[in-house]
């Protein structure tokens, strides 16, 4: 299961949120606290793994939704969440706070991240990622939960790019595809297999879903 993490100052009002580790709002809170009511419909029992990405705004989100305290890099035990580097958001170096139609102007085109990419960083700016490198890092996150997911649900808890890549990279199809899983903030998707397929069961369920 994926849980993209609540809204933020940033994730609100569009800019591109990568390293920036950046608060939840109160909205945000709300918004965490309400989706461990969408998760309490579509977790079958309590989750074998949760991993959240480093960043606070993923951190608290998966705190606040019941999903356990996050500490390091290891197992999971007592109520824990783990916080893995490889589900951190797409790194946009120069583009990092940016709008979309700030970088379209910069760049006098109809710039699209997952088709365009990132200009790297300059000086005291993010260095920058790719795409195939965001899909690289998707895959590792997928192959690491792989032997969880036979005991029962493992739980993501993450950032709209990244989530939606990973989606992707699951569905064994071209990471571009990500573009158009449109994602929103704690919103929980559920990934899963039919017949040794992967595939998507759910997407995109919000708390406003269950009122």
């Amino acid at each position: 299961m994926l849980l993209r993490h609540g809204a933020t100052e940033w994730s609100s009002s569009g800019r591109h949120t990568g390293s920036t580790d950046v608060p939840l709002t109160d909205q945000g809170e709300q918004q965490a606290r309400a989706a461990a009511a969408v998760l309490g419909r579509v977790l079958r029992a309590e989750p074998v793994l949760v991993a959240t990405s480093p960043r606070q705004r993923a951190r608290e989100t998966a705190r606040l939704a019941g999903l356990g305290v996050p500490v390091g890099d290891g197992g999971l035990g007592g109520g824990e969440a783990v916080v893995w580097e490889d589900l951190a958001e797409w790194d946009y170096g120069a583009y990092e706070g940016l709008t979309t139609p700030q970088i379209r102007e910069q760049r006098g085109d109809d710039w699209r991240v997952f088709r365009d990419g990132v200009a790297p960083g300059g000086p005291g700016q993010p260095p920058g990622e790719q795409l195939d490198q965001v899909a690289a890092r998707c895959a590792r996150v997928l192959e690491r939960v792989r032997g969880d997911l036979s005991g029962g649900d493992v739980v993501l808890v993450a950032h709209g790019h990244v989530l939606r890549v990973l989606a992707a990279v699951w569905l064994e199809a071209d990471p571009a595809a990500g573009a158009q899983l449109l994602l929103d903030t704690a919103a929980v998707c559920v990934l899963d297999t039919e017949h040794g397929v992967p595939g998507v069961r759910r997407w995109n369920l919000t708390p406003d879903l269950l009122a």
